[in-house]
């Protein structure tokens, strides 16, 4: 049995479908109500930064899944806390999603309770592997409201440009780690197959779409602004860094979701096409 935290979102949802199709017996794990989703996957409502919760799904688990996504970056119990109900519920093996900013920009204060997850999971005892993805395509959500109504993207560092990737490719390489042996006490840096900017976005929105995509570029004060309304505000001036001034770390094509795949990693128009709906 495999525990999938986070199951509603952009890679848990896909992770669960990935482990079903698989064969597997799946409990997804989610704060909200129980979407539609693959026969016989047990769904539970649960808090992933609540020890009790963690427990309770991970029982009798021989694998967990564990994401700390959006407001549980910032808040919830000690990660050593967590690591030790994971394990008390039997838990052998971890996959933890942290990101390419948290170990490029260590001083960030941000991105200080990934670096302890990651550091509570090397220390647990099980076998682990971490996930270290960059820029997520699924961002680009942010401006479906604005491509549907008015054609227009509005985003900072207009062409500044990351190899951003495919929350389906995380969570096929999740998938991997879960099920196969050898990825254990591995990091994987997971990035698309090349950099593109906003403006290189839009572009690419524009292609699908048929129809002309205007490119507004935000100030970093407009943008902050506009992060704040959804993100920790302790971690939006970090992730601004990394939008407008990228380390070569954060800039560079990692071949590790291809070397787990064995193939490509999937460009950001392929996750364009998958979801033009939510732009239409």
């Amino acid at each position: 049995m495999i525990t999938v935290t986070g199951a509603t979102g952009n890679i848990g949802r896909t992770l669960v479908e990935v482990l079903a199709a698989a064969g597997e017996e799946v409990v997804a794990v989610s704060r909200g109500d129980r979407p539609a989703g693959p026969a016989g996957v047990r769904w539970v409502r649960g808090d992933a930064g609540d020890a009790a919760d963690l427990r309770a799904a991970a029982d009798g688990s021989r694998a967990l899944f564990l994401l700390l996504g959006g407001e549980l970056n910032s808040r919830g119990e000690d990660p050593g806390v967590l690591l030790d109900a994971v394990v008390d519920a039997g838990v052998e093996r971890i996959v933890l999603v942290s990101s390419l900013a948290s170990a490029a920009r260590p001083e960030v204060p941000g991105f200080a309770r990934l670096r302890s997850f990651e550091t509570a999971v090397r220390a647990c005892g099980r076998e682990f592997t971490l996930l270290r993805p960059g820029g997520f395509a699924s961002n680009a959500f942010a401006w479906a409201e604005s491509v549907r109504t008015r054609r227009t993207v509005l985003a900072p560092f207009g062409d500044v440009a990351l190899p951003v990737v495919d929350p389906a490719d995380i969570a096929a390489v999740a998938a991997a780690a879960l099920r196969e042996d050898g990825h254990a006490g591995r990091v994987y840096e997971l990035t698309g197959p090349e950099p593109i900017s906003p403006r290189g976005q839009a572009g690419v929105l524009a292609a699908a779409l048929g129809e002309e995509v205007a490119f507004v570029e935000l100030s970093r004060e407009e943008a902050h602004a506009r992060m704040a309304g959804f993100m920790p505000e302790e971690a939006v001036a970090g992730t601004l860094d990394v939008l407008g001034e990228p380390l070569p770390a954060e800039r560079r094509v990692s071949p590790d979701v291809e070397a787990v795949l064995h193939r490509p990693a999937a460009p950001f128009a392929a996750w364009v096409r998958r979801n033009l709906p939510a732009f239409a």
